[in-house]
């Protein structure tokens, strides 16, 4: 199977661009490519939610780290604003991923 991104006008990939590729390339309809995208994008936030770390062999992992409340600062007036301790998802490339991004063209 090969996909290809030529066609895209933006440079970003939207979930809308993913099941129109996957329309044209694969042959499914576009509602059955429309939902397979959202149950695929809703799988990995539930997954994330719950505190599972998600995995996908050949591109990379998605985590959910907890970070610390910590002083800030506004930029305008100086004054100290405490940020309030957060969860953030965290991408990591793998191996794979960062090689083919150093293809020269």
């Amino acid at each position: 199977m090969d996909f290809s991104f030529e066609s895209l006008e933006t440079p970003a990939l939207t979930k809308a661009q993913l099941a129109d590729l996957l329309f044209e390339q694969i042959g499914l309809n576009k509602r059955e490519a429309k939902d397979l995208i959202d149950a695929f994008f809703d799988q990995i936030t539930e997954s994330l939610l719950h505190g599972t770390d998600v995995k996908l062999s050949g591109f990379g992992n998605f985590q959910i780290r907890k970070k610390a409340a910590r002083p800030g600062r506004n930029p305008r007036t100086g004054e100290v604003i405490p940020i309030q301790e957060r969860h953030v998802v965290t991408f990591h490339p793998s191996v794979k991923l960062k090689d083919s991004l150093q293809v020269v063209e």
